[in-house]
This record gives structure tokens, C-alpha cells and sequence, in this order.
């Protein structure tokens, strides 16, 4: 009898603690669902919906995604892609080696003042800093004034601003950073004893990183990857200040279409980039598992 009564008071303790549980998760998923998903479902909606005059009517037309689709702005969508790409590509390079180091190559206290101090720009505003490279990248800027001083050229480089070179520029510094983090995740959370059993086993240091630590560093690389398409894919601000008047990609193009009130065209444009994005997230998550991802980090804390 008695061993029924506890039995009957452990599972109510455990339905206790379940509801808890569930009570303390509401108010997060509540406010996740007002801010987010409620927002984003609205834009959905309108994308379908008619220009009227300064403001938007119900209807179900597909004429704001005909016009985006069928029109000059898909090359903006293409452009935006390929520059999405190249960009992410050439973060990838930068940011992968710089992951390696930290998680391979130096103490944990110093990777961790390292990591620390790659936070440090993201303390200055965003805009500040990206108009700081309109100063560096200028005809009378540091870096014209130094390639003049060391022989490269005789006088100022005109394409360094205002061109695809610094919006790529503008690009990567401000989305490689967020890479790096992802990268070192999964480096570091890849098991030593695996990559001493290639050299134990004769594999050279190139073939060890090809075989074992690459592939296992895989789920940070693929996770690196979204955060910068994804960033680079939207960005707005960037193409207009270092791109210069009538450079155009998705993130400004959206911006373009509400400055006229043409909501629904910027509704459609801006359903299309997250579904761009969702597609991304979603091969991510059938692809590869959370602790893959944050290797002995998730071991650690869930």
C-alpha cells in the first residue's frame, strides 16, 4: 500500500514539475510568437493585397510577386544571390583558419580574450562603423594614401569606394565575425583523440584535415554558411553607403519599394527572402543535430 501511495505522489511530483516546465516556456513562446511569427505571417498576408492609394486593401492577386518576378528586380534578386554567395565564400576562407587556431592552436584563456575581443566592434553602432570605411577606402583615405606611399600606384584608386569592392568589403566585416563563433564551436568540440589516431595510423597533417577534422567540423561550417548568406542576402545599409547611388540589392530594393508606399510588392520581395532563408535553416536542421553543431558546449550545459 504503501509503495503505491509513493508511486501515486512521485508521479504527481513529476506532472508537477512537467507543468512547470511548460508554464516557464508560455512566456517566452508568447512572446516569440507576438513579435515574430505574427509579424511575419501579416507580411504573408498583404504580399497578396492591392495598392490603394497611401495604403493597402484585401484582395488575392498575385500581381506584386508578378511584378517582382517578371521584372528588372529579379536581376536584383540574382545579383543579391551572388554577391550573398561570394561574400559568404570569402568569409568562409578568412573565418575557418582563424576558428582552426583558436580551438587548436592556442591556450583556452587566451581564446577566450580572443573571441572576447572580436565582440568589441559590434559595441559601436553598426552605421558608424560601416561609414567609417567610406573614410579608409576614400580617394584622400588611409589606404590610398598607403598604397601612393609604398609604390603601388602614383596616384588614388577610384574603384576602392563606391563599387563591388567595397561593398564586399563593407560585407564581410561586418558578417565573417559572426561566422567565426559557429566554427570554433564545432572545432573545438571535435574529440583529440580522433585526429591522434590519424598520425598514429601514418596520415599525413593535410590528409588528417581532410578526412577527420574537416568533415567533423562540418555542422559548424554549414551553420557558419547560413549566418552569413543569410546577413549578407538582407543587408540594406551596407549597399547604400559604400555602394553609392543606385547600387541595389534585396535589402535596399525592399527599402525602395516602402519609401514609394508600395507595400505589397515590398511584402511579396521581403516573403521571398525568408523563404530564401527558411530553406537554408530547414536543410540545416534535417542535416545536421544541435550538438553536432555545438560539439561538447551542448555536452556541457543540456
Amino acid at each position: 500500500m504503501g509503495e503505491v501511495q509513493g508511486r501515486h505522489v512521485s508521479h504527481g511530483v513529476r506532472s508537477v514539475g512537467t507543468l512547470a516546465r511548460y508554464g516557464l516556456l508560455a512566456l517566452p513562446l508568447a512572446f516569440v510568437a507576438s513579435l515574430l511569427w505574427v509579424p511575419l505571417g501579416l507580411m504573408f498576408v498583404w504580399s497578396f493585397w492591392e495598392r490603394a492609394g497611401f495604403w493597402i486593401r484585401p484582395a488575392f492577386t498575385f500581381s506584386s510577386y508578378a511584378d517582382f518576378l517578371y521584372g528588372v528586380r529579379l536581376l536584383v534578386l540574382e545579383r543579391s544571390l551572388v554577391v550573398a554567395a561570394t561574400v559568404t565564400l570569402a568569409s568562409l576562407m578568412l573565418a575557418y583558419p582563424i576558428a582552426y587556431f583558436l580551438s587548436m592552436g592556442v591556450r583556452r584563456e587566451l581564446t577566450r580574450a580572443v573571441l572576447l575581443l572580436f565582440t568589441v566592434p559590434f559595441l559601436v553602432n553598426y552605421i558608424i562603423r560601416t561609414f567609417s570605411w567610406v573614410y579608409l577606402l576614400s580617394r584622400t583615405g588611409p589606404v590610398n594614401r598607403a598604397l601612393i606611399a609604398i609604390g603601388v600606384t602614383d596616384r588614388s584608386v577610384d574603384w576602392l569606394l563606391f563599387s563591388d569592392f567595397a561593398v564586399f568589403v563593407g560585407l564581410i566585416s561586418s558578417y565573417m565575425p559572426f561566422m567565426i563563433y559557429p566554427l570554433w564551436a564545432a572545432l573545438d568540440g571535435i574529440d583529440r583523440r580522433l585526429v591522434e589516431a590519424s598520425w598514429l595510423l601514418g596520415a599525413s597533417p593535410r590528409r588528417t584535415f581532410l578526412r577527420v577534422t574537416l568533415p567533423l567540423s562540418m555542422p559548424g561550417v554549414f551553420a557558419a554558411v547560413i549566418f552569413g548568406f543569410v546577413g549578407s542576402f538582407g543587408e540594406s545599409a551596407v549597399p547604400i553607403i559604400l555602394g553609392g547611388v543606385g547600387y541595389q540589392l534585396m535589402g535596399n530594393t525592399i527599402t525602395s519599394a516602402l519609401d514609394v508606399l508600395n507595400y505589397p510588392l515590398a511584402a511579396a520581395m521581403s516573403s521571398v527572402v525568408v523563404a530564401t532563408m527558411l530553406l537554408f535553416l530547414g536543410a540545416w536542421y534535417l542535416a545536421f543535430d544541435l550538438r553536432s553543431v555545438l560539439g561538447k558546449i551542448a555536452w556541457w550545459r543540456f
